[in-house]
């Protein structure tokens, strides 16, 4: 009889891939779950098998860490240690012969690149035979795993979906905008692996990097880092300057592929540019690529306190104007990540949603990084947990303390314990509208009033500001100041009201309207004063989404040299896109016809570039430059093909050179199996 010999191995991928739910991943290798059983077929002809004549033993390699797996008759898979086993043996007397094994990997092993070798020892021989790689992730359908999500839908939300919503602006105009999170488009996955791969953990030693990507903490810290490109050779690099030369106006990004294709195609040189939703949508994507459940989370007024004694200061001068002197600052927003992981690290209870932060604001252990931060530990003010609480705890929970000042003397102030971390948010999962954690985050929460905002009293005077509707980028800006006299004499005020063209993340910059006037007062009067703010005052030199405005009134007692003030900070919304389809029932491989339209609100014609694109039914992006009358409709008919069944996010996107602003538009469409 001829003796046994080994022919051919097939990986089967595509069956092993849904059974992973790695199907649709794009990668130049065989993509798993760690945790998880797979099977390959052994090919071979001669005689048949016989595990007493011939033993196989499976060599997982990983760069410099390797481990041997002998084949068994029989067993059950360990959850704690690589396994392989005999599934069946198909005797075809004429044809091939095939052997199918199970091969299962513990639910901590490293997640990385692996090859998988084979060798055959027999009495007389040893041959090895080199199989090709498969790539390992986390698995959060696998109860052993530290990042299992019990609830289905949840998995589908934060590992599986790859589209999802970033909300901006302020607590009482939040602007959601679309993104595409991308991770099943070509390559993206490679590219991810090869992020970790650059880390100067792994170029300072590699044995220790990979055994540490066992741990969901340790790989957050490491993507952190590398979604900024500070202190390696990160993906992107910050600009808030509002000088874009060179780059991409971070308004303008819509998806993480591109980032990513281009961070690889440029052998990983630093992309141009990010601000913090472009770090954190990119951050998101790494993480969901390596089976990590992540969610993307605004934080409305959050407070970036650099000396760490949580008190946020604002000065203003007495005509109402912002001054930039304290090196504290809190932005309109930020946007961070968090990641689903067991803490074992920190003891029992802090399990779940941690906070990650790829934006480069402060150092960790002297690397621009931040997190993972448990949620409930921010919760409970438990500020000496690993790592970087005390930083997010002061995001959220700063107190802000108001001074006006006229030549260095103080000449009031006043302290706010509300308006930083006003609202924390995330997309709801399974649907397009936002989800308010704020309570995850605070024990107390604010209530948001509806009218009246930024109301400061005294005992003689007191004073509010009131937007009379949510501005809208073309329209004027109208408001209400509001004027209490408490007293029982009447009252000569002067009257000081200032708005400054403001970024999300910094103080506000030059005033670009104001006015001055006296006001009499009656005894125990209300005053109600109507102002206007029209386009051509406030209208931005660069293009931005973010219109953000800070308006302030100072009101001065002339006979008691008392002053109070009353602010509010705003942003003003761009239109939207509309897009609709012709058909709601879409079946995959159909051909199906989507609509984008816009009405242009301007008194001028507008030009800009519309981006239309979707992961899974449009093969690449459509790019064109149109120019659309003053009151006229654009309407752009776009036919796209489904290649995959599931929810999807056609989005678009219209860059206006004038006025320089960025609208956005998008439809869910779910795609079903023919």
């Amino acid at each position: 009889m001829d003796e046994f010999k080994f022919q051919s191995i097939n990986l089967q991928q595509a069956q092993n891939q849904i059974r992973h739910k790695t199907d649709g991943l794009s990668s130049s290798t065989l993509v798993l779950r760690r945790g998880q059983a797979f099977t390959v077929l052994m090919n071979y002809e001669g005689r048949p098998f016989d595990p007493m004549k011939e033993k196989l033993i499976f060599r997982i390699v990983l760069g410099p860490l390797s481990v041997e797996v002998p084949v068994s008759s029989f067993g059950q898979p360990s959850p704690t240690q690589w396994s392989a086993f005999l599934e069946r043996r198909v005797l075809n007397p004429t044809g091939p012969r095939v052997l199918s094994v199970s091969l299962s990997s513990p639910a901590s092993a490293s997640i990385g690149v692996y090859t998988l070798q084979l060798r055959v020892e027999t009495r007389l021989t040893v041959r090895t035979y080199l199989f090709g790689q498969f790539t390992l992730l986390c698995n959060p359908w696998c109860q052993a795993d530290s990042v299992f999500l019990q609830a289905e839908d949840l998995r589908n939300e934060y590992v599986r979906s790859d589209f999802g919503l970033l909300f901006k602006g302020c607590p009482g105009n939040v602007v959601s905008r679309p993104w595409s999170f991308d991770q099943y488009e070509k390559g993206i996955l490679d590219i991810c692996m090869k992020l970790l791969q650059l880390s100067p953990q792994y170029q300072a030693d590699m044995r220790t990097d990979l055994q540490n990507r066992s741990s969901p903490v340790y790989i957050g810290r490491v993507i952190s880092a590398m979604v900024n490109s500070n202190d390696d050779k990160g993906v992107l690099m910050g600009n808030w300057s509002g000088d874009y030369r060179g780059g991409v106006n971070p308004s303008q990004w819509s998806g993480s592929a591109d980032i990513l294709w281009k961070w690889a195609e440029t052998q990983f040189r630093a992309v141009k540019y990010g601000q913090c939703w472009v770090f954190a949508a990119v951050m998101c994507t790494v993480m969901r690529a390596l089976g990590i459940p992540t969610r993307v989370i605004t934080n409305f007024n959050s407070a970036h306190d650099t000396d760490g004694n949580m008190v946020i200061e604002e000065h203003y001068n007495e005509m109402g104007e912002k001054l930039s002197i304290s090196r504290d600052s809190i932005w309109n927003f930020h946007v961070w990540v968090e990641s689903w992981m067991k803490r074992p690290d920190l003891g029992q209870g802090y399990d779940g949603w941690q906070a990650l932060d790829a934006t480069p604001q402060e150092r960790s252990a002297g690397i621009f990084r931040c997190g993972p931060a448990a949620v409930k530990a921010i919760y409970q003010q438990k500020v000496d947990a690993q790592y970087d609480v005390p930083f997010v705890y002061a995001a959220v929970n700063a107190d802000v303390r108001t001074i006006i000042i006229k030549d260095r003397k103080i000449l009031s102030t006043s302290i706010d314990k509300k308006r930083v971390g006003e609202l924390i948010s995330t997309k709801r999962p399974g649907s397009m509208l936002m989800q308010d954690i704020t309570s995850e985050y605070k024990t107390e929460k604010v209530q948001r009033g509806e009218g009246a905002t930024g109301r400061v009293a005294s005992k003689g005077t007191a004073v509010s500001l009131q937007l009379l509707k949510a501005p809208l980028v073309g329209e004027n800006i109208s408001f209400n100041v509001i004027i209490a006299n408490n007293a029982a004499a009447p009252k000569l005020l002067k009257k000081h009201v200032n708005a400054q063209n403001k970024e999300y993340n910094r103080n506000p910059t030059g005033t670009f309207w104001e006015a001055h006037d006296d006001v009499k007062i009656g005894p125990k009067e209300t005053l109600t004063i109507k102002h206007e703010i029209s386009f051509k005052d406030y209208m931005l030199k660069e293009a931005a989404e973010d219109f953000m405005v800070n308006l302030a009134v100072v009101m001065e007692d002339v006979e008691s040299q008392e002053r109070v003030l009353a602010s509010e900070e705003f942003n003003i919304r761009s239109p939207a896109l509309n897009v609709q389809i012709q058909n709601e029932y879409v079946i995959i491989n159909t051909q199906q016809v989507a609509t984008v339209t816009f009405t242009n609100p301007f008194s001028t014609a507008v030009s800009g570039e519309l981006t239309i694109a979707c992961s899974g039914l449009l093969e690449q992006k459509v790019q064109t430059r149109i120019t659309i009358q003053p009151r006229e409709t654009m309407r752009m008919p776009i036919s796209f093909t489904p290649r995959m069944a599931g929810s999807k996010m056609l989005y678009a996107s219209l860059v206006l050179t004038n006025p320089p602003t960025v609208l956005h538009g998008f439809k869910t469409i779910n795609v079903q199996e023919s």
